[in-house]
């Protein structure tokens, strides 16, 4: 019997990227899934796109908050429908190679392993490649990703059948980074697969081009959700950003 995907997107006014992100769920060659589109308020053609597409794709599900929430709102609603025994994560603007559903879940099967992420590769606004692949390491532990940083969230896959259900952290920035690491509070690992099967769109005036923004972020997560103290929170900063962009410098 095959194994249920239960994809989870938030979506705040991205028509101009959405139905993109959809047909690269559609093309998979795994076909059992169900994705779950969470909008979260939006304003442009967001809305009508997602009915058309429930109508068209009966695993398509379309939702829709009250009000702006935010995504770990809408993560945590989508995440509380979800039906699968494993739980995918796609931005409303990142695409999946076709193959991804179908490597991960062999992956995860095989290994008996119960959270995983995959590497990635980045492109611009209009989807061209920048030629930048982001490799995800083999595993990391709680303390690995506190040192190491985020892993691509459209790449992130978990046995929920094995560790259950969770709320996203209700912060509105780096709530996927927060939820990652209070998913490593119950499971010791999460494991990196080398296959790169997910592009990420790098948009102007997005978080990870804010490198201010994302220390204000992380030190939220640092400080107010995982309770770390002061000296060690600057530490991870440091070695976050600083280092970081160092070696970026000397590749």
């Amino acid at each position: 019997m095959h194994s249920l995907v239960s994809i989870v997107t938030p979506t705040y006014n991205s028509g101009a990227f959405l139905s993109h992100t959809i047909e690269s769920v559609r093309h998979q060659t795994y076909p059992y899934w169900e994705m779950l589109v969470v909008d979260d308020g939006s304003t442009d053609e967001t809305p009508a796109l997602l009915k058309n597409y429930a109508q068209l794709d009966r695993r398509i599900r379309y939702y829709a908050l009250d009000k702006n929430s935010g995504t770990a709102a809408a993560r945590t609603k989508g995440m509380a429908f979800a039906a699968g025994r494993y739980i995918a994560f796609l931005d409303s603007d990142d695409l999946w190679a076709e193959n991804k559903l179908e490597k991960q879940v062999s992956f995860m099967e095989r290994t008996g392993v119960a959270f995983t992420c995959t590497s990635y590769e980045k492109m611009d606004e209009g989807g061209s490649p920048t030629g930048k692949v982001v490799r995800a390491r083999e595993k990391m532990s709680y303390d690995d990703l506190l040192l190491h940083g985020p892993v691509g969230n459209s790449s992130v896959m978990y046995d929920a059948l094995s560790l259950g259900k969770f709320i996203v952290p209700d912060i509105r920035k780096r709530n996927d980074y927060a939820l990652w690491l209070q998913i490593l509070k119950k499971e010791k690992f999460i494991y990196g697969m080398p296959d790169v099967l997910m592009q990420y769109r790098v948009r102007p005036g997005s978080l990870s081009s804010n490198k201010l923004a994302l220390v204000r972020h992380h030190w939220t997560v640092y400080r107010d959700l995982e309770h770390l103290s002061v000296y060690r929170s600057v530490s991870l900063i440091a070695h976050l950003f600083f280092i970081k962009m160092l070696s970026c410098l000397y590749r």
